[in-house]
């Protein structure tokens, strides 16, 4: 499998549209790379680029952008509200699939190691590329910003870690390193005030305050025996942050970088950010994210604002999605394209793996009843499949706010969460049991003049069968799986939508056994007799209990409305 990683350099340059174009066609200009995200900021003069790809490809692609950049800025000229040391300010790796965090920082040093002596920039590492544990952290080594480094970069403890300890007056100094997904985020205050901007920031980030005798604001700083500054921690692990004012939106923010959001969720931030705002008289109007952010942080959100509603957290992606855009108002100074912002659909996007899918209703029956023998019946298995649990993923949430249950509220929806990732299941299944068939007839399109062709063709139809079998084995199973969550609603669930119940099992029968249908007729042209034994036997099982749980269901419901 490919390793891939991202990188997400920042340039100090958020005005000038040709520049940012030129630094952007650069990363765009190496073969493998795929440019996610490109987001510029006026008053921090400083654009977020974001682009993932193979570890050798992604780090030429960051060094032909910090290139242009040190071509195009001079950050002799440079003005911004956001701190900064170089033209690109940092340049991290982020490891994303099948590669260790180790390894990602050994691309790093191969990086940096490359811009000091190519380029003539000074390179610091930072994060997991870092052994210096005095220097690994990106404040500590910024401080002083672009205006200081002439002389810190003489300190023999700020000897560059590539490059020459001589301070390059036009691209200043870069940062590169790997870490864990950074999520840059800002929430917007109902103040033009920095300074209750940073109250907020103190209160959230981990570092917290320094501690001041008599007035918290303007006291004396207090101090330990050692004369070492007092510190109030923070409410937030893993959390950066600095408030400042922003003159294109006339707002103060509160700039937040979530250095590990698994551990700190977003939402747990919004929340705590507007807790303090309100404590301070001020309130929290919305947020924005900068650059691209995980899907599941935006999932985990929905939920978390879902469930503080008191309602069913079992709903769609999509409207997860939505809830949590609205909940934390991360539309309020520009539109959310989730399309664009979330890493895994931009992906998806570009490798355009879920064709069928993504058509229409009519546009998936023309397609299916053309003279094309794809999608055929594993395809419509698994959306039958698919259509079944929605139907009792919808009497689950139905239930959920049914009036006089809300004490059964949890109950209801932990069904619908289960029903929902079945459903997802399916739908991928459905596209990925068109891909199996083509597998199959790519395989007997193989050359076969010669001996070795010939066996190396008919090793690719038996690899490609097998997949073909074990995809509609896999509906088979998510099927069956989801008879146990439409019982339950059959049994449990408003009773007044129990013939939609029905509905869904006799959905999941039928997607059970057509998929079933495409498991033997594949299974006949494999070799692997003990294989083939093998999965018949499970399939026959399955299908002999969905038959048998169908019955049941249906017995129920015939009960209830009668």
């Amino acid at each position: 499998m490919k390793q891939l990683i991202e990188c997400v350099p920042n340039f100090s340059e958020g005005n000038d549209v040709n520049i940012i174009n030129q630094i952007a066609d650069a990363i765009r200009s190496i073969d493998g790379v795929k440019l996610l995200n490109v987001d510029p900021g006026k008053a921090t003069n400083r654009t977020v680029m974001t682009f993932v790809g193979e570890p050798e490809q992604v780090i030429e692609a960051a060094f032909a952008g910090i290139m242009k950049a040190a071509e195009l800025i001079d950050m002799t000229k440079h003005k911004g509200e956001h701190p900064r040391m170089g033209a690109t300010d940092v340049c991290p790796l982020i490891p994303v699939a099948n590669i260790s965090m180790e390894e990602t920082a050994g691309y790093a040093k191969k990086l940096g190691q490359w811009v000091g002596e190519e380029l003539g920039i000074p390179v610091y590492l930072y994060e997991a590329a870092q052994k210096n544990k005095d220097r690994s952290n990106l404040s500590v080594i910024r401080h002083g910003e672009y205006e200081g480094f002439a002389k810190k970069i003489l300190l023999p403890e700020w000897k560059p870690d590539y490059g020459h300890a001589k301070f390059n007056e036009r691209s200043g100094a870069t940062v590169i390193g790997a870490r864990d997904f950074l999520i840059a985020y800002n929430v917007n205050l109902n103040t033009k005030s920095v300074k209750r901007a940073n109250s907020v920031a103190f209160d959230i980030r981990e570092a917290g305050r320094v501690k001041r005798t008599g007035d918290p604001v303007s006291g004396l700083i207090a101090k330990d025996e050692n004369d070492n500054e007092i510190r109030i921690p923070g409410k937030l692990k893993g959390v950066k942050a600095i408030g400042w004012y922003i003159e294109e939106y006339g707002i103060a923010q509160v700039s937040i970088n979530i250095t590990n959001f698994r551990e700190t969720p977003l939402h747990i931030v919004f929340d705590e950010a507007n807790k303090s705002a309100t404590e301070r008289g001020l309130r929290a109007t919305g947020s924005e994210l900068v650059g691209l952010i995980p899907l599941s942080a935006m999932t985990d959100a929905g939920k978390y604002f879902l469930k503080k509603q008191g309602l069913s957290i079992g709903v769609s992606e999509k409207e997860l999605i939505h809830i949590a855009v609205k909940s934390m108002g991360l539309d309020e100074l520009a539109p959310f394209n989730a399309d664009e912002r979330i890493i895994e659909y931009q992906l998806q996007k570009e490798s355009s793996k879920n064709k069928l899918a993504a058509m229409t209703l009519i546009s998936f029956a023309d397609e299916t009843a053309s003279d094309s023998p794809a999608p055929g019946g594993g395809s419509i298995s698994a959306y039958i499949g698919a259509l079944g649990i929605s139907l009792g993923t919808m009497v689950a949430n139905l239930s959920a706010v049914k009036k006089g249950w809300e004490n059964r509220v949890e109950e209801f929806s932990d069904w619908a969460e289960k029903g929902q990732k079945i459903k997802d299941t399916l739908i991928l299944l459905l596209d990925e049991d068109t891909r199996a068939f083509n597998k199959i007839m790519e395989a007997f399109s193989l050359p076969k003049a010669n001996d070795e062709e010939k066996k190396s063709r008919k090793e690719a139809i038996q690899s490609a069968t097998k997949y073909a079998i074990e995809i509609p084995f896999k509906v088979m199973e998510n099927a069956f799986a989801s008879m146990e969550i439409i019982k339950a609603m059959a049994e449990t669930g408003n009773p007044n939508s129990a013939s939609d119940a029905g509905v869904g099992a006799l959905c999941a029968r039928s997607a059970v056994m057509g998929a079933f249908l495409n498991v033997k007729i594949n299974a006949g042209s494999l070799d692997d007799k003990d294989y083939v034994k093998d999965i018949l036997e499970k399939g026959t099982e399955i299908e002999q209990k969905a038959k048998s749980l169908e019955e049941e269901i249906l017995k129920i419901v015939e009960s209830k409305i009668k």
